[in-house]
């Protein structure tokens, strides 16, 4: 029972943080996972595998990764879509979490999965400003790509190998981490060491 509750949040992470690549698409995927039975839902999330809910989600994925290959609106849904992102992560990762009490799972989900789906947002936004700079959002489509196609992994490694997408997670941080240095360094340049004139 324990082995099961902690594969389940392990899970629940994994979707979250799918939801900080895309925000409606992981959703959608759970949803359908769970229409087919080989993915179980926690108790009062049944809602989520409805013909209307798969059909909501599936046209707001639709309408989102659209969206972000349009120059200017990928900007603007980066800011839009944050507050989402964290209702999404939390919405997600409580779903998955069986076998929890729900004193457990709310703060679990809140904390863990909104906590999640917040720094893959954040970090995804900073790739895309570097991305916005050096090249001037002629690569925006392609990091757009990349994002819709994360999403789409993670949630389904989540799915079948619940602790491999927390550690598919991990990489990814580290990775958007060292992509945000090299634009910090780029926008606001080399840091100066104490005691040495600026150049």
């Amino acid at each position: 029972m324990a082995l099961t509750s902690l594969l389940s949040v392990a899970l629940g992470i994994g979707l979250a943080a799918a939801t900080g690549l895309r925000v409606f698409l992981p959703l959608l995927i759970a949803a359908v996972a769970a229409r087919f039975g080989v993915l179980p839902l926690a108790s009062g999330f049944e809602w989520l595998a409805s013909n209307t809910a798969i059909l909501m989600l599936g046209s707001a994925s639709v309408l989102e990764v659209a969206a972000y290959y349009v120059p200017g609106i990928d900007h603007l849904l980066d800011v839009l879509a944050s507050p989402a992102t964290l209702v999404a992560g939390t919405i997600v990762s409580a779903s998955v979490m069986t076998n929890i009490p729900p004193w457990v799972l709310w703060p679990v989900a809140v904390i863990a999965g909104g906590g999640i789906a917040g720094l893959t947002k954040g970090a995804t936004a900073l790739v895309r400003v570097k991305s916005a700079t050096t090249t001037a959002g002629l690569a925006n489509p392609l990091v757009a790509t990349v994002e819709t196609a994360g999403a789409t992994v993670v949630s389904l490694v989540a799915i079948l190998v619940p602790v491999l997408a927390v550690l598919t997670i991990g990489l990814l941080l580290y990775f958007a981490y060292r992509v945000s240095k090299k634009a910090k360094r780029l926008v606001f340049g080399p840091r100066t060491p104490p005691g040495q004139p600026a150049r």
